[in-house]
């Protein structure tokens, strides 16, 4: 998957600046190249002496149409990913007169007028002169004209939706209007000027045919764009009384909530609002909003499908752009209950977060008290890291999500930090981190769907740590024995609940005990909770369905993290032994050290990133994980999403003990599982 700046939120970079001046340098060196430095060749268009800016326009145009369909066709990149731009009949029409009239006096426009100027034309400087000259008196007229500039406003509209057809036969009917232009042109220029370069040439004839033949091409790479939107299974197409819908709510204030609504609501734990966060993962991970879940843009609609028009879906991000595109593909989708955040985050902060003491206005004591409740719900100082490491012994850089020894006993009385204890009970029961609570990793997991040690559905993990007593705002640390794969699996059920603020003590208890800390044996006294289930906060985890239709994409990963005889089937102990063909053996094991006196650590970042790297392209690839039952697999994940940063990684639960099971699946013996068998 090409992952575009657009998509990162990164268009305000300086590397997306460098990319755009080296991109409009190379625009207008072409177009100066072309001769459109010269005015009188543009105008000619008017008087179909020179038609060379039409058959660059269809050019430009077809080349985009069928490379972007191309790059969706072959799932290197979702329209999501890209800016699309709105529907705003008065303010559209209106700009296209005023440029058509511009290009007709002037013989220039932006684009052409700037390479004009860098080839010395006096006539195109004046009209960059006249051009930013128009920009600030639109500026300044802002507010009268305001009303024209929004008129007609319809969001993003899909052409082929509009007309009713699908979108593959949208693109073929396009570019055969294309090569009829094509074809008008040369026609024109000979009949005005007596010759025409392409006319009835073997050239033209041999483009415009390979042109259909591409465009036609989509209905076979394709197929599901060759349905329109009405006939496709579990879509709704966007009809004009559904768009009217839509812009009466906006007109409303209906398709957004205010950020002190919504703190509000977080605070009273509403089971039917469901906060997503579609910023990139990196910064969800430095700082989100509490109770929010992180989705990917082209994850949007899968991962929210069981909560489409149930609830309340609120989507926000640093500002409104992102959200808004999202919501409108949504509601094309069918979404009716998706909203947006006012002001996105940065709205959120000033509004909910900014201490009393810094608002430019007095403050009324009633606001005053219910801003320091916002601030004590969603501010309070969180013991763990969400993606900065804790500082770790020289040597050993540190690493997100781990905690040391030391760290922990300087925090032992912190309010908010759960210590959970995931070792078995006699050894518990002897001795253990005092305040620590005992969990037996195993409760975690049942039979679902026939399928056994599965980990349990988000209602039932959140019924077990309310008897433990925790709540969605602990910082929780897990401590196991010799097996650091327990207290990965015990981070995935905090994972499919969205409760990201938990880390692992490197080394567990018997590097705490190695090292003469303080231990006891009471039973802490515990209150019982009412945790929240959030069923959505799991976009991660895969069934064999998924699995079996990413075997063979060059841009998809599959882990097996058994041991090696059980990869190549020397070993069995399921119904079948070998693995998913294309998979990768990476024991889990070879993520850890073992020490004397059973301590185990995580190895150091630099010899894990180097390893992951050899298997996998890039830190964007999609990595599935998978063991037999995904207990392993689950240290896996968190290797790879939480030390290293791998931003789309999979975990298939079920893993080898189901796929084994189905004989319908295919499996290999071979070293790189690239033969299947039954």
């Amino acid at each position: 998957m090409i992952n575009t700046l657009y998509n990162l939120d990164t268009l305000g970079t300086p590397t997306a600046f460098f990319l755009a001046l080296l991109i409009g340098i190379g625009f207008g060196f072409a177009l100066e190249r072309a001769g459109f430095s010269s005015s009188r060749r543009l105008a000619g268009v008017f008087y179909f002496t020179d038609m060379a800016v039409v058959k660059v326009m269809f050019s430009a145009l077809i080349t985009a149409l069928l490379g972007l369909s191309y790059l969706v066709a072959f799932d290197w990149i979702h329209l999501d990913q890209i800016f699309l731009m709105p529907t705003v009949y008065g303010a559209q029409i209106m700009g296209g007169l005023l440029f058509g009239v511009g290009f007709a006096m002037g013989g220039w426009c932006p684009g052409t007028a700037a390479a004009g100027m860098a080839a010395g034309r006096i006539d195109a400087f004046v009209f960059l002169v006249g051009t930013v000259g128009g920009s600030i008196l639109f500026n300044e007229l802002f507010p009268v004209i305001r009303s024209l500039y929004t008129a007609g406003d319809q969001g993003v509209q899909m052409a082929y939706d509009s007309l009713g057809i699908s979108r593959n036969a949208f693109i073929l009917a396009f570019t055969l209007v294309a090569v009829v232009a094509f074809w008008l042109v040369e026609w024109a220029e000979k009949a005005r000027t007596g010759c025409s370069t392409y006319l009835g040439t073997p050239f033209l004839k041999a483009f415009s045919l390979a042109l259909v033949v591409v465009a036609a091409g989509l209905f076979v790479l394709s197929p599901a764009a060759s349905q329109s939107s009405d006939e496709k299974p579990g879509t709704i197409g966007v009809t004009a009384p559904e768009e009217k819908t839509l812009m009466a709510d906006v007109d409303r204030a209906r398709d957004h909530i205010e950020p002190e609504a919504l703190a509000d609501r977080l605070m009273a734990g509403d089971p039917d609002l469901v906060l997503v966060d579609v910023r990139p993962a990196a910064e969800f991970n430095a700082f989100h909003i509490r109770g929010a879940i992180h989705v990917l843009l082209p994850q949007l609609a899968e991962t929210l499908q069981p909560h489409k028009n149930q609830g309340r879906i609120v989507l926000y991000s640093n500002g409104m752009t992102h959200p808004a595109q999202a919501r409108d593909s949504l509601q094309r989708q069918g979404f009716g209950n998706v909203y947006l955040l006012t002001d996105g985050l940065q709205g959120f902060r000033d509004r909910c977060l900014k201490p009393v003491s810094l608002r430019p206005e007095p403050v009324s004591a009633p606001a005053a008290a219910r801003i320091n409740a916002w601030r004590a719900f969603f501010t309070a100082p969180a013991p763990l890291p969400a993606r900065a490491g804790i500082a770790s012994p020289p040597g050993n850089e540190a690493k997100p999500r781990v905690v040391e020894t030391d760290w922990l006993a300087a925090r032992l009385e912190a309010p908010g930090l759960k210590i959970l204890d995931l070792r078995p009970q006699p050894e518990y029961n002897t001795s253990h981190i005092p305040g620590s609570l005992s969990l037996n990793v195993e409760s975690l997991r049942g039979n679902l769907g026939g399928v056994p040690s599965m980990l349990l559905p988000a209602p039932m993990l959140a019924a077990q740590f309310s008897l433990l007593g925790l709540n969605p705002a602990d910082a929780i640390v897990v401590v196991t024995g010799d097996k650091v794969h327990d207290a990965t699996l015990v981070g995935m059920g905090f994972e499919r609940l969205g409760h990201l603020n938990f880390a692992i003590l490197d080394g567990g208890y018997a590097k705490w005990a190695q090292e003469g800390r303080p231990t006891d044996a009471a039973l802490p006294a515990v209150t019982a909770s009412s945790y929240p289930a959030q069923p959505a906060a799991d976009p991660f985890t895969v069934d064999y369905r998924f699995v079996s239709s990413r075997i063979g994409k060059p841009d998809t990963a599959i882990i097996d993290v058994r041991p090696a005889d059980f990869f190549t089937g020397k070993k069995s102990d399921e119904a079948r032994a070998g693995h998913i063909p294309g998979a990768i053996n990476r024991p889990y094991t070879e993520d850890v050290i073992s020490g004397t006196n059973k301590v185990v650590t995580f190895k150091p970042l630099a010899a894990l990133a180097a390893d992951y790297a050899r298997m996998i392209p890039s830190k964007d690839t999609e990595v599935i994980v998978h063991c037999r039952t995904g207990h392993q697999a689950s240290q896996s994940f968190f290797v790879l999403k939480h030390l290293l940063g791998y931003t789309n990684v999979r975990w298939y639960d079920a893993g080898w003990t189901e796929w084994a099971a189905r004989s319908e699946l295919p499996i290999s013996n071979e070293t790189r599982g690239d033969s299947p068998a039954k």
